[in-house]
Order: structure tokens, then sequence, then C-alpha cells
């Protein structure tokens, strides 16, 4: 692949209102999507995400109430993903998660594991000053995971499939239906954003940017 065909996906691209839904995106692609997003860098390599994919239309329906942005796209994708962001209670120094990723994940030996998270406590406390804030931290671990969405929607769109990502939903009643699934237990994630793909019914408007010399400053 070029740069010529990576640039043209990224023409593709557009936040699609309402896909085909006679048209289906096979589970093989749909994986390779996902593993997009599983690869996907993060803060210190601790992903602090969680990708739930609804495909229960009852659990769709009773979504749909509550996600104001995503009205035709619910119906309508192939398939429709819920990202999660955990919260500040994984995200500390000493949380299991983190020490899991270091440990069991990144298998780092226990000498480097007491640095890294000796300089990790720092950056939170003291270099990014978060760690008093509960929302903040969350909005943090939200950040990155918008790193793994933008990344899913680009290979999406580097084979043809449409996307868009959604924030346009009630935060709190999104979440009471999560927990009343049993896909939410306790206070360790949040909802960061979905995101919907599928296959465009009809062609966007040409895509509107500012120019470049706009939104890059050279310092030479």
């Amino acid at each position: 692949m070029n740069k010529e065909q990576i640039l043209n996906a990224f023409h593709f691209r557009h936040a699609c209102k309402e896909f085909d839904p006679e048209k289906k995106i096979s589970r093989e692609d749909f994986d390779y999507i996902l593993e997009t997003g599983r690869l996907s860098p993060s803060s210190f390599g601790f992903e602090p995400w969680k990708f739930v994919v609804v495909q229960q239309p009852l659990l769709r329906e009773k979504l749909l109430p509550v996600t104001w942005g995503a009205q035709k796209q619910i119906p309508t994708s192939s398939y429709f993903v819920i990202i999660l962001a955990r919260t500040k209670k994984d995200l500390v120094a000493d949380a299991d998660h983190i020490r899991n990723i270091m440990e069991n994940i990144q298998q780092l030996p226990e000498e480097v594991v007491k640095r890294k998270g000796e300089i990790y406590h720092r950056f939170l406390e003291t270099d990014f000053k978060i760690l008093d804030n509960e929302r903040v931290m969350f909005e943090w671990a939200c950040r990155q995971t918008y790193i793994a969405l933008g990344n899913m929607m680009t290979a999406a769109a580097l084979i043809g499939i449409d996307s868009c990502p959604i924030e346009g939903f009630d935060k709190d009643q999104a979440e009471s239906i999560l927990r009343d699934e049993g896909l939410l237990e306790g206070d360790r994630f949040g909802i960061s954003c979905m995101v919907a793909f599928g296959y465009r019914v009809k062609e966007p408007r040409d895509k509107t940017r500012q120019r470049i010399e706009q939104v890059v400053e050279w310092v030479q």
C-alpha cells in the first residue's frame, strides 16, 4: 500500500450517518478492525480500555432512546461498539490492573515494575497533576481510547468500510443500561464513546478541512 492509497482512505472516511442494513461486514474484516484497536498505543502501555460489541437487537433498542447521536446508526450498522475507559480506581500506580499489565502482560522484572510504578505515580501526581481528580483521571483515559478509535476507523476505511464516531448520548443513562445488562460492574469503567461500522447508503459531500498552513506551524 502506498501513500496515495492511504490518503485516499482518509478522504473516503466520513462520519456515516446511516448504513445499508442489507450489506454486512464479514466477521473476518471486523476482527481485523478490532485487532487494530487492541494494538493501539496507550500511555505507559497500560491499555485503559475495553471494547463492548453490541450485536443484541434488544440491547440496541434499549440504547436508542438515550443515544441521540446514533438514531440511524444503531439500527443499521453491522457492528456497534461501546468503548469503555477505566476510572481512577484502576489507574492509580498500585491498582491491580496496573500491576497486572506490568507483571503479566509486559512481563517486566520486579525491579523494573517498581521503578516504572514510581515514575508513573510521579507523572500522575506532579507532571500532569491529575491524581486528585477522579473525573480528570477518567477523561485522561478517554483521551487514550480515542487513539484506538481513530486507528479502528482508519483501518476500516483502508478496506472500504464506513464508520461513525458517536458522543451524542446521555452518559449516566447509557451506563445504567449497561449495568442492568451486567456489562458494567462496580466503578472500574465508564463509557468513553461509541462507534458504528457498516457500509454507506449514499455518498457524502466532499470533505472540508482547513488548509495545511492554517493548522501546521513549523519551528526551525
